[in-house]
């Protein structure tokens, strides 16, 4: 398994990556149909929020991901 420190450091990037690219991806978006004023400061408040959201689901996807795939070779030490 890798150490602590790694493994946080690894938790960390993945998450800033997931957030950078799910922002980039929601730009896209187009706010005006949701929201009545798509450049006041509650509509980027609210794009920040769903930005979070999304990236956080993203991360713990590829996480958890690289969680199994790194305990698969314990099923052989059984």
């Amino acid at each position: 398994m890798l150490n602590f420190g790694f493994q946080s450091v690894l938790y960390l990037i993945i998450h800033l990556i997931a957030l950078i690219v799910t922002w980039w991806a929601i730009q896209c978006l187009k706010l005006d149909l949701f929201v009545h004023n798509p450049k006041g400061p509650k509509a980027k408040v609210l794009l920040i929020f769903i930005t979070i959201a999304i990236s956080y689901l993203v991360a713990k996807f590829f996480l958890d991901y690289l969680n199994w795939s790194l305990n698969l070779p314990q099923i052989y030490n059984h």
